[in-house]
Formats: C-alpha cells, structure tokens, sequence
C-alpha cells in the first residue's frame, strides 16, 4: 500500500513538482492549500506523513502543529522560507519531527520523509499483532477475527 502524505503549502507547483518526484517512490500527495484546509483533511483521512509550510495564509503551520499535536501523532515535517535558529526551535518545540528550509532537493525531502517513518513506528516494519482471536497485520493494513477478513473502518 502507498504511504500517504498531505502537503499542506499555499504553492500549488510545490505540489505538482513533488507529486511527480514521490509516485515512483510509492508515495501518493495530497494537497490542502492552507491550514484550515490541512487541519479539515486530517479530521476527514489518515495520512503517514504531513509536509507542513510555516508561512501561510489565514492559520499558519506553527497554529497548525500546535493544534494537530492535541489530536495526533502523525509525523510532521516543517517546510519553511525562513530558516533561522529561533524558527527551527519553536516548530520543533511545538511538535514537529524535522524542519527543512526551502529551497530544498526533492531527493532530501523524501529521505527525510522514510526517516521520520522508521522513527514513527519501527516495530511496525514487518510485524503482525495478535491479541485473542484478532489479528493486525500492520504493514499489509488487514485485520483477521478467528481466522476470518475483517473490513477496517476510519
């Protein structure tokens, strides 16, 4: 299965650039134009990874993460114009798992992205949970009870 990451940017060639760059890699992108988009599509979707542009407008990606992080812990990575110390700090402080100053190189963003990944949940790599008759096979997203397909539901 895809690993699903929302682009939350008010620049749309961003997004096209970078959804052409991750599809080989087995990465669909998402697009919401700004956080109130953003915030709305996590409510509606599950994705493994959010790219997070700091500098929007209406709710920034600062408001953003500060407000994704009392629901979620989906890894975030912060992309911003400004790349200063204090900038890096509070998004990091905030709740972000890494911050990438633009301009960037599309290869480095995703490296970062299968790093956040690894880092989110190792010991989902390759590992099948069982608990009494259920059983999650993470990677694979499917569920058995007693030996039988179970349909996930969000």
């Amino acid at each position: 299965m895809a690993t699903r990451v929302l682009l939350i940017d008010d620049d749309r060639r961003l997004f096209e650039l970078l959804g052409g760059y991750f599809e080989p890699s087995g990465i669909t992108l998402d697009h919401a134009p700004d956080g109130r988009a953003g915030l709305a599509r996590l409510e509606q979707d599950p994705f493994d990874v959010v790219l997070l542009d700091v500098m929007m407008p209406g709710i920034d990606g600062l408001e953003v993460v500060r407000r994704l992080r009392t629901k979620s812990r989906v890894p975030v990575i912060m992309l911003t114009a400004r790349g200063d110390e204090a900038d890096r700090v509070v998004g990091l402080e905030l709740g972000a798992d890494d911050y990438v100053a633009k301009p960037f190189a599309p290869r480095e963003l995703l490296a970062r992205i299968r790093a956040v990944l690894r880092r989110a949940s190792p010991e989902a790599v390759a590992e099948v949970l069982r608990v009494g008759p259920i059983e999650l096979d993470v990677p694979a997203r499917t569920a058995r009870v007693r030996g039988e397909p179970a349909e996930l539901t969000g």
